[in-house]
């Protein structure tokens, strides 16, 4: 049994979680989630826990066992509580501004760059140098930093650009003198 897998995922007061079939649909106060998995993993709420079964042994059934207990529990996780993402801007005149939902970037172009954020995704800028993206989605949260730090990704030779929280650059040698 996958160690992963047979753990059930606890419920917390104020979530729902509805099981149609192969289709599971999550509602709490960060909003709602609605995920489709695969048709051979059945998933199950029992009183307040969220159980998930595999068919057989075969490798197939055993990797989506621990996979859909993870994507569950993120689920529920992410309506209950949220998920966010920090990036930090380095660099001389590198800063973030929020106009109404956009995040506006000003990192070097000559325009400043917005990226429109989807639905139930939003922007924090704490200060000039840094951002957060929050939402309940753990996978589109993710995509969307990577999608922010995309426009100016950190360079070897200064470390200026857009990276990660707490994220290590790599810093090469620049030209060597005479």
């Amino acid at each position: 049994m996958s160690r992963i897998g047979r753990r059930p995922v606890v419920i917390p007061e104020g979530v729902t979680v509805q099981v149609e079939g192969n289709i599971v649909r999550v509602k709490g106060p960060k909003g709602e989630l609605v995920k489709l998995f695969h048709k051979d993993i059945t998933v199950s709420v029992e009183g307040d826990q969220v159980t998930v079964a595999r068919p057989s042994d075969i490798d197939k059934h055993r990797a989506l066992h621990g996979l859909t207990r993870s994507l569950v529990a993120n689920m529920v996780l992410g309506v209950s509580k949220g998920f966010e993402k920090a990036l930090e801007l380095v660099g001389v005149g590198y800063r973030a501004s929020k106009a109404g939902r956009k995040l506006m970037l000003s990192v070097g172009y000559s325009q400043p760059k917005e990226i429109d954020p989807p639905e139930g995704i939003e922007f924090d800028v704490p200060n000039p140098a840094a951002v957060i993206v929050k939402g309940p989605d753990k996978e589109a949260v993710g995509q969307i930093a990577a999608n922010v730090r995309k426009v100016r990704p950190p360079e070897p030779y200064k470390g200026k650009g857009i990276r990660y929280l707490g994220e290590a650059v790599r810093r090469k040698a620049g030209k060597a003198g005479k």
